[in-house]
């Protein structure tokens, strides 16, 4: 019992780290201005009043440039804070930037990279727990690009108090990536590039909504860059939206603080489409098998009440109404009432332009788009009550199944569940068959759920009793859902909590991004940064990196529904998959789904067939995976599928 209950507590405690003791450390940089004040002690001096500025005269040394902390013994370090000059000067403030540690001075490891916000508030990086005597800051740009400098008043080094490595079994949690914004949102672009954005204000939503601009980052996994850039051409603030994938892989936005409008990111520009006919903000929509997207609910802005459905159709850019689409029936019995009744819904397009709506709320529904549109019920969830902010996951799309876990019957501020449920749906209209499996070993509220390649499905984050804005009941231990036994195995931790405003999403190397939380101004849960987890797919036996297969070619990159593709290998694999891009806010992704694939084979060419369904084989983007008889998956081919 007390074995049990230690775990649990375990699961619960958010971040932790303290402050260590500077006395005696060396500190060295790379460059320092002589005659000014500017020496690199002046890092360690407690002094916030004074910095370290690398040369500007009699000439300015180049970038990048570095500081090395060598704290005279190991410690179990797990986070650095960095704080800019206070002085009212922002000449040299770090923007792109690589932490490493060392245990010798010699070998370097990368444990964070990013880039930080350009302003004098503290920079806290927190990273997975290793034990290191030497850190090194590398300043790869200046965050405002006034010139080659680098200055800093203060920096410090976090650490824990024990140290256990993290088996390779369990998944590994890598390199921290910094943001600077909190991010709200996020989707996976067809290049592989992750879209992040929060609202008007890179760490705040309050004070300005509906201001008409939103601040955004793009994170690219190939160079580890992050930049930021500010969208005002479409006059959106762009936080608590609705959120989707077109049939073209663009995140397709509507309503928020902006509660009307409609943003549609094409990879390079932001497109401002057509206001919908009912204001939005905390509504969830969802793509079409004929490429139309649906959405509903929303009274978290626009006003409260009668959010029922409407649609948006590529071919003419507008938006109709379908009265037949009633939001009522999908309504929780939230005790503050319909502001946050119809929040959320788990919607999934399906065959026949139809959708199913398997949550939040106990009672689960079908809608139909053509004309004025329709509504059936398809009965409830089992004995799951509502569960405001959980999640539904199609990882099995070709049989209809989609595992649903967690969530709390109210939005916020009572105990979240650890229910889980398989729903299987067929034919649209059809009562939906619930099965109920084991519980989750931790309940949440506030997480996110992602499907991999191979079906397994990662749980990772929230609150066992949700609180916006608070990580006090944080649940730090993931959950990894195996469909060939319907149970939940426990990985390894991760170093940040990830509650409200939180997401995670699949990338093509897969690979899962886990960011965000907060977006709260000065509070103390903002955490303006993701991680990196690496499944235990991708590690053998030894804890060493498995040896990947790799796609060498497809037949093709935009397909039809029913048709073939070739793939050609570099070795022998056993299964196919496409996972469709994913795209996250407020623990929503209405936009993952996995399809199963069974290849043909001859020799190292294989025949691969997409559904012909495109109910089930969504039109979009998404990502081929291949693997090996030991599940290890190769590194994904984008493929666009058309109806």
């Amino acid at each position: 019992m007390w074995s049990a209950f230690a775990v649990l507590l375990v699961a619960c405690i958010p971040f932790v780290a303290s402050q260590v003791d500077r006395t005696g450390w060396i500190v060295t940089v790379d460059s320092f201005q002589t005659g000014t004040g500017n020496e690199a002690s002046k890092l360690l001096d407690g002094n916030t009043g004074t910095f370290w500025h690398t040369q500007w005269m009699p000439n300015t040394v180049a970038l990048p440039h570095t500081v090395t902390l060598d704290m005279k013994k190991l410690y179990n370090v797990n986070g650095l804070t960095y704080l800019p000059r206070q002085d009212g000067n922002s000449n040299g403030n770090i923007g792109q930037h690589s932490i490493q540690i060392s245990t010798d001075g010699t070998t370097w490891t990368e444990t964070a990279k990013g880039t930080y916000l350009d302003d004098n508030s503290l920079k806290k990086t927190p990273f997975t727990t290793v034990p290191a005597r030497y850190i090194r800051l590398i300043a790869q740009t200046e965050a405002g690009n006034r010139g080659a400098w680098t200055s800093a008043a203060e920096i410090n080094v976090l650490a824990a108090t024990t140290y256990a490595k993290p088996p390779t079994n369990l998944g590994i949690w890598g390199t921290t990536i910094d943001f600077p914004i909190v991010p709200a949102a996020a989707a996976v672009l067809t290049n592989g590039k992750v879209l992040l954005w929060s609202s008007w204000k890179p760490l705040d939503f309050g004070g300005g909504g509906g201001s008409g601009k939103t601040e955004t980052a793009i994170y690219d996994p190939a160079t580890g860059t992050v930049s930021r850039r500010t969208v005002t051409e479409t006059q959106h603030d762009m936080f608590c939206p609705g959120l989707s994938l077109d049939a073209s892989g663009r995140p397709f936005v509507t309503g928020g603080n902006d509660a009307a409008k409609l943003s549609i990111y094409d990879g390079t520009n932001w497109i401002a489409g057509p206001n919908m006919k009912i204001q939005r903000g905390y509504q969830s929509s969802a793509t079409l098998s004929d490429g139309r997207i649906f959405t509903i609910g929303g009274s978290w802005s626009g006003g409260e009440g009668n959010k029922n459905g409407e649609v948006w159709s590529p071919g003419t850019n507008t938006w109709s109404l379908l009265p037949g689409c009633p939001v009522a029936p999908m309504l929780t019995a939230d005790t503050r009432g319909v502001y946050r009744s119809d929040n959320h819904a788990w919607l999934f397009g399906w065959k026949s332009g139809s959708v199913f709506q398997a949550g939040p709320s106990k009672a689960m529904n079908w809608y139909t788009t053509t004309s004025t549109g329709g509504q059936k019920t398809a009965g409830l969830r089992g004995t799951d009550p509502d569960a405001m902010n959980g999640n539904a996951i199609m990882y099995d799309a070709v049989n209809g199944k989609i595992l649903t876990v967690g969530g709390a019957p109210n939005y916020q501020d009572n105990p979240a569940t650890g229910n889980a449920r398989i729903i299987t749906i067929g034919a649209p209209g059809a009562v939906a068959s619930v099965a109920q499996i084991g519980n989750m070993a931790y309940a949440r509220a506030f997480h996110n759920s992602v499907v991999m390649p191979d079906g397994k499905v990662l749980v990772v984050g929230g609150e066992s009793y949700p609180v916006p804005f608070s990580d006090n009941t944080a649940t730090n231990i993931p959950e990894l859902f195996n469909p060939a036994t319907s149970s939940f195995t426990s990985v390894n931790p991760i170093s940040v909590p990830r509650t409200y405003h939180s997401w995670a999403l699949l990338l093509p190397d897969a690979t899962i991004i886990s960011g965000g939380g907060g977006l709260c101004g000065a509070c103390a849960t903002n955490h303006p940064n993701a991680q990196i987890y690496s499944p235990a797919y991708l590690f053998k036996a030894d804890g060493s990196k498995a040896t990947r297969p790799a796609i060498n070619s497809v037949s093709a990159t935009s397909v039809a529904v029913g048709s073939k593709i070739t793939v050609t290998m570099n070795r022998a694999v056993q299964s196919f998959s496409l996972v469709r891009f994913g795209s996250g806010t407020h623990s929503v992704n209405t936009d993952q789904r996995r399809i199963p694939l069974t290849p043909t084979a001859s020799g190292l060419t294989y025949t691969v067939t997409v559904p012909s369904d495109p109910g089930v084989a969504l039109v979009g983007s998404w990502m081929l995976f291949a693997m090996d008889a030991a599940g290890v998956p190769s590194v994904a081919k984008t493929i666009i599928i058309r109806a």
